[in-house]
């Protein structure tokens, strides 16, 4: 084997550190690669990774919420998403509570609320008595079935003061209603009732 002369000796050398340093960058670069962090906002923003795409899912969903529209005497009527589970008193303090003249008494603010429901705060009228809704009160529409009164059901044909208690406690135990369908369960209603019940309520 011939003798290596210093010159070849030095380029050999130069390579040989070359291909040390490209080894240890290719070495770094994929740590650094591997060591993407990650972190979950507590605050509901959901997950979130440190990569520098800005990846992100969010955790934070709607899902079980109930849609109700409050109307009558509250301070700002319209429909209104709540969590599953919120009562009717929640409903009127999201529609910025009650305005001056509501007979807040008059409905069961203990109701749990259902999906699509219409909840109407009735207005105080004459000696305290609620104004009527209703076909009596064409301009207000049908009567509620989630905040209809004992006095309000008592109008519609069929359906008397017993009757309108019996609809009244069903509705409670039940934490609400959601189609009028389910009142067929009642004792006494019929299917000629459940006719005149179904032109006259909304859920």
């Amino acid at each position: 084997m011939p003798d290596l002369s210093r010159s070849q000796i030095a380029v050999y050398g130069a390579v040989a550190a070359a291909l040390l340093l490209l080894g240890a960058r290719a070495i770094r670069a994929e740590g650094d690669s591997g060591g993407v962090s990650s972190s979950y906002s507590s605050d509901g923003g959901g997950y979130s990774s440190g990569g520098g795409d800005g990846f992100s899912v969010d955790k934070s969903g709607s899902g079980g919420d109930v849609v109700v529209d409050v109307t009558g005497a509250v301070a700002r009527p319209g429909v209104y998403r709540l969590p599953a589970g919120a009562r009717v008193t929640d409903a009127v303090e999201r529609a910025g509570g009650a305005s001056g003249g509501a007979l807040l008494e008059a409905i069961n603010l203990a109701a749990r609320l259902a999906d699509g429901q219409q909840v109407v705060v009735p207005k105080r009228g004459p000696a305290g008595a609620p104004l009527a809704t209703g076909a009596a009160a064409g301009e207000e529409g049908p009567i509620s079935l989630g905040t209809a009164t004992v006095d309000q059901l008592d109008t519609i044909d069929g359906i008397g003061p017993v009757t309108a208690q019996d609809i009244i406690e069903f509705r409670d135990e039940h934490g609400g209603l959601s189609s009028v369908d389910q009142l067929d369960q009642v004792s006494g209603i019929g299917p000629a009732t459940m006719e005149s019940l179904r032109a006259r309520l909304q859920p």
